[in-house]
């Protein structure tokens, strides 16, 4: 069979060869005539004797070899009395063994299962079967019709089947009973369920807008939103007002309630200089556990290297050159110090300053661990270094609970093997990640951050690197000096010119660093429209969709995201006959768009050419949809060096890439870069968002607008405000965890 089309299996489950039961991956066995097939997916509810219904590709696992990778799979009770004593007595129920099995299926027959499930007590009348087993094997049974009755509950709501299993893992039996007591439980986790599908379904229920469990619903489901705007807390006064806002009633009830919470501990009150804040239970222990463990670290030095001068000259001599004083310092620094961020912008050397570390600590018999957030940041960093650099997922070992939660197997139980750990690109490095790395640290190793602070805060909550750095606990050098063979590059001069508030020259037209003046936004968009279809391939050999990457500030507008995918999807990839398309929600996709995930998925499974397989589709992850499978439901997309197929469901997870925002280019970098440059709101148009945007260019960037927008941005100083509580915590003596 061709691997790289959908595919539809039908069979009976013969095996169950592997199970992880935090996240329902399963390894199973299904007859197909004589022959036995192996699938590997998602598949928690599948027992031996069910008939199921596969859909997905076969792959070639380097080890276990030809595998069918499933995407969806639908399960079939068994009816006929053979099928039903196979599958009780592959000990699908707890507590059924073969003679056991072979009794029910001899009284019952084809009724066995109705009866096991709905009428106990006649199976209780058999010899060797108690009332409370009876009892148990109906429980069971229920739970497995559980998701289905769930689906069809919430469907009328418009909530995803994939919802309603992420919903039944964590609420288990009975949870439609559940919801309908509390419908707000259904936007307390990661269930894709916002407040309004909640309260809506609390009004056909006739639950009461002033009730308590109402109120500290909205006031949790405020505090856990704002994270996606990288809060890890909000001011107790913001927190009341937005909190009576949603939920449209008087703010004393929420200023009321918000006490209660936090008498309780249901949410955490902290000051933060003179304010008072409220955070989430989960992230007031992650913030003061980073700042506590932080102290650890520089309380207790790694053991110290000894004849580092001497070191750093053969390190001079190896590689022919002579290091700035800066960087002497900093290697320095990392040899002696417990702990060290390395920053600076393009060209000034972190690279050979964080070779020479490298290399000095392998010279000492240290054993290195080298990691960076994303796959691209990590193959970047493999190939400046020489050496292995792995996804900080990958590092930590990631796996799944029950509500598709990383889990990491690296933790304080489980350390990482390590004398020194260096973290690139950690700007990007959110306050999850970040204690999980610091949990899995071994006392005694180094950890050295590089990272440019003045690049854009994290996607996820937190200010890491910045409340790092200005807490002043932590021992930070700054390479500041642009070195002669970056010099020649005006996206890496320009870059420092904008980051010191200086104009950029937009006159030079020889080098890297185009602008090209466009009076209005018609035109501008029509100029963008050329430069990727035609100019930028024609001058240069670009491919449209690998190369060449088009970046603006605003998703709305002539010039937003949305506007510019519309455009450039007409233009790059138009309508044809020979294209399937599907429309999911508002977007309609097709084979040979550019797409991008724009959230974390760790249900769906991947392979890669060489046979490695794995799960997990990150936000950010950009590919190209390879194919669209109407029958089987499915997108087969190729992110960067990996293939995924994902369901309809998935694929609302899907956004086009032909323009991406500069928040989603962090920790990418791009042949070419096209970016709009007119005016539009404020708060996102000031001087680190277009240094960020500047520096994603490797070769070619090309600005299209009007000078005086350039202007407004280099001069516009603000930063996102992001509200958080490390660089306090930090700075407290008596933070302990």
């Amino acid at each position: 069979m061709n691997s790289n089309n959908m595919l539809q299996l039908e069979g009976a489950v013969e095996n169950i060869v592997y199970r992880n039961e935090q996240n329902g991956y399963t390894v199973l066995e299904i007859a197909d005539g004589e022959d036995l097939i192996t699938a590997v997916g998602i598949m928690p509810q599948a027992s031996v004797g069910d008939t199921v219904n596969l859909t997905g590709f076969f792959i070639t696992h380097k080890t276990y070899g030809k595998q069918f990778s499933v995407s969806v799979c639908e399960i079939c009770r068994p009816t006929e009395s053979a099928d039903i004593l196979k599958y009780l007595s592959s000990g699908a129920i707890k507590g059924i063994g073969a003679v056991t099995a072979q009794r029910l299926v001899s009284e019952f027959g084809e009724s066995t299962l109705d009866v096991m499930e709905n009428q106990p007590d006649r199976v209780a009348r058999l010899r060797g079967i108690t009332e409370s087993k009876a009892l148990a094997f109906s429980a069971q049974l229920k739970a497995n019709t559980g998701v289905r009755t769930l689906m069809l509950f919430l469907g009328e709501y418009g909530i995803s089947n994939t919802s309603s299993v992420k919903i039944y893992n964590a609420f288990g039996a009975g949870c439609v009973e559940k919801i309908k007591e509390n419908p707000y439980i259904l936007c307390s986790g990661e269930f894709g369920v916002t407040f309004e599908n909640a309260d809506f379904i609390a009004k056909r229920e006739n639950l009461e807008a002033e009730s308590n469990v109402r109120l500290r619903a909205g006031i949790t489901y405020v505090l856990k939103h704002n994270e996606q705007n990288g809060h890890t807390c909000l001011p107790k006064n913001k927190l009341i007002e937005i909190s009576s806002r949603l939920l449209q009633v008087n703010p004393e009830l929420v200023a009321g309630c918000m006490d209660e919470m936090i008498f309780d501990r249901s949410v955490i009150g902290d000051k933060i200089g003179d304010e008072d804040f409220v955070f989430t239970t989960q992230l007031h222990l992650i913030e003061t556990y980073i700042a506590s463990r932080v102290k650890m670290m520089l309380e207790f030095d790694a053991e110290k290297i000894d004849d580092i001068e001497q070191e750093i000259k053969i390190c001079e001599k190896n590689d022919g050159i002579e290091y700035a004083e800066l960087q002497k310092q900093a290697v320095t620094s990392a040899l002696t110090e417990g702990m060290l961020i390395l920053t600076g912008g393009p060209g000034t050397g972190k690279t050979t300053t964080l070779n020479a570390i490298i290399n000095i600590l392998k010279r000492k018999g240290k054993k290195v661990l080298l990691s960076a957030p994303t796959g691209r940041a990590a193959q970047r960093m493999s190939e400046v270094t020489g050496d292995e650099a792995k996804t900080l997922h990958r590092m930590l070992e990631v796996s799944w609970d029950k509500q598709d939660n990383p889990v990491f197997n690296k933790n304080e139980r489980n350390q990482l093997k390590c004398d020194a750990l260096i973290i690139d690109e950690v700007s990007m490095v959110d306050s999850y990640i970040f204690e999980s790395v610091m949990r899995a640290l071994p006392l005694g190793c180094r950890l050295i951050l590089v990272g440019d602070s003045d690049q854009l805060p994290s996607v996820g909550p937190g200010n890491v690197l910045g409340d790092l750095i200005e807490s002043g606990v932590v021992p930070v050098i700054r390479l500041n000096e642009i070195f002669r063979q970056a010099q020649k590059s005006l996206i890496v001069t320009n870059a420092h010119k904008i980051v010191n508030g200086v104009m950029p020259d937009l006159k030079k037209v020889d080098k890297d660093f185009f602008f090209i003046y466009k009076s209005d936004k018609t035109s501008g968009a029509e100029t963008i429209l050329d430069l990727c279809s035609e100019r930028l391939p024609k001058a240069y050999g670009y491919s449209p969709l690998e190369n060449i990457q088009v970046l603006s500030p605003s998703k709305k507008g002539e010039l937003g995201t949305a506007e510019l995918n519309r455009k450039l999807q007409a233009r790059l990839n138009p309508k044809s006959d020979d294209k399937a398309e599907v429309t999911i929600g508002s977007r309609t996709f097709r084979t040979g768009d550019k797409v991008m995930q724009i959230k974390n998925n760790y249900d769906i499974s991947w392979y890669k050419d060489n046979g490695e397989t794995g799960e997990g589709i990150f936000n950010g992850d950009i590919g190209i949809i390879q194919n669209i499978d109407k029958k089987s439901k499915s997108i087969k997309i190729n992110f960067y060096d990996k293939t995924a197929v994902l369901t309809y469901d998935y694929a609302s997870e899907l956004d086009f890439a032909y323009a991406i925002t500069v928040h989603k280019s962090q920790g990418n970098e791009f042949d070419a870069v096209v970016i709009p440059m007119f005016s539009g709101p404020p708060q996102l148009y000031y001087r680190n968002l277009l240094y960020t945007a500047v520096t994603r260019a490797k070769k070619t960037l090309i600005l299209v607008g009007v000078p005086q927008t350039v202007e407004y941005m280099v001069n516009n100083n603000r930063r996102t405000k992001r509200y958080s509580g490390l660089k306090e915590f930090l700075q407290r003596a008596d933070t302990i965890y």
